[in-house]
């Protein structure tokens, strides 16, 4: 396993296990456990996935030390304003059964962004949280809100493949050292991305899947990636990628596929909106 060290001086698993849409119906529980089992030490999960419960009982379970399974959360948008988000963070840390949470994100960059950093601010004061940071931030939203927080990001989780590799928040983000992750590091299962002749044939070179290839090169370009999948053997090949290296030439190769364009735009009109009405992530509380 690699390990990428953040602003913050915690060093964080550069590939874990993903778990959204996955559901919670002992589903969460059986994948994470795999996950876990099979090395594993980064997990991903959100309020907004309504699985939190099944992650936190999956690492209890498992009997790995909490110290060294790192956990991210998400705080969902409905709860920014600061008395709301003291309460999801506490919220959180009771679903994952857990005293900390490793890493804790606004997950969604509307409404009132200041209030709930300064709410995670003060929980990582008082070691509730280790590592805080943002999520979906474009450089037009990290302008509008970063520069106003008292403490940076140690992470910005954004939509990042080769086809859409987030050049310009990434130089933003590195006058910081703001690490970068990825959701859909597979492009979402893209078949175009997958079956992309650039990609086949280095997995052809080096005796690995497309996705693995992939999930290299954003290791190496220092993205933390998690992917996620139900399948064992899928687990498996994911994390099954440091056992060989990408050239320069290489590199630049699949560089060369950005197109500059993802499949969800924070920046649009009522997108804010939108996501605020989509669910209550405390229906079931």
């Amino acid at each position: 396993m690699k390990y990428f060290k953040l602003n913050d001086g915690n060093e964080i698993p550069s590939i874990g296990f993903g778990t959204f849409l996955i559901p919670a119906d002992g589903s969460t529980y059986d994948a994470v456990s795999k996950a876990l089992e099979f090395g594993v030490r980064h997990i991903d999960t959100a309020a907004a996935y309504f699985n939190e419960e099944e992650v936190g009982r999956a690492v209890n379970d498992s009997e790995i030390d909490r110290e060294d399974v790192w956990i991210t959360s998400k705080m969902w948008l409905q709860d920014y304003k600061y008395e709301d988000a003291k309460k999801a963070i506490d919220i959180s840390l009771k679903k994952l059964q857990t005293d900390y949470m490793d890493l804790y994100l606004l997950h969604q960059p509307y409404g009132e962004v200041d209030e709930a950093w300064r709410a995670l601010e003060e929980a990582k004061d008082e070691g509730k949280i280790k590592s805080i940071g943002v999520s979906n931030m474009t450089p037009k939203l990290w302008n509008q809100f970063v520069p106003e927080f008292d403490t940076m990001p140690s992470v910005n989780q954004v939509e990042f493949n080769p086809y859409f590799q987030q050049k310009e928040i990434r130089e933003i983000m590195a006058k910081d050292d703001v690490k970068l992750e990825s959701w859909g590091p597979l492009g979402q299962g893209s078949h175009n991305l997958l079956t992309n002749p650039v990609i086949t044939d280095l997995a052809d070179k080096y005796g690995k899947n497309a996705g693995q290839v992939i999930l290299r090169f954003e290791n190496q370009e220092g993205i933390i990636v998690f992917p996620k999948s139900t399948k064992d053997e899928r687990i498996k090949s994911n994390m099954d990628i440091f056992d060989f290296k990408l050239t320069d030439a290489e590199m630049d190769k699949i560089r060369a596929l950005d197109t500059g364009k993802g499949s969800h735009d924070p920046d649009a009109e009522g997108v804010g909106e939108m996501l605020l009405s989509a669910f209550d992530v405390h229906e079931n509380d």
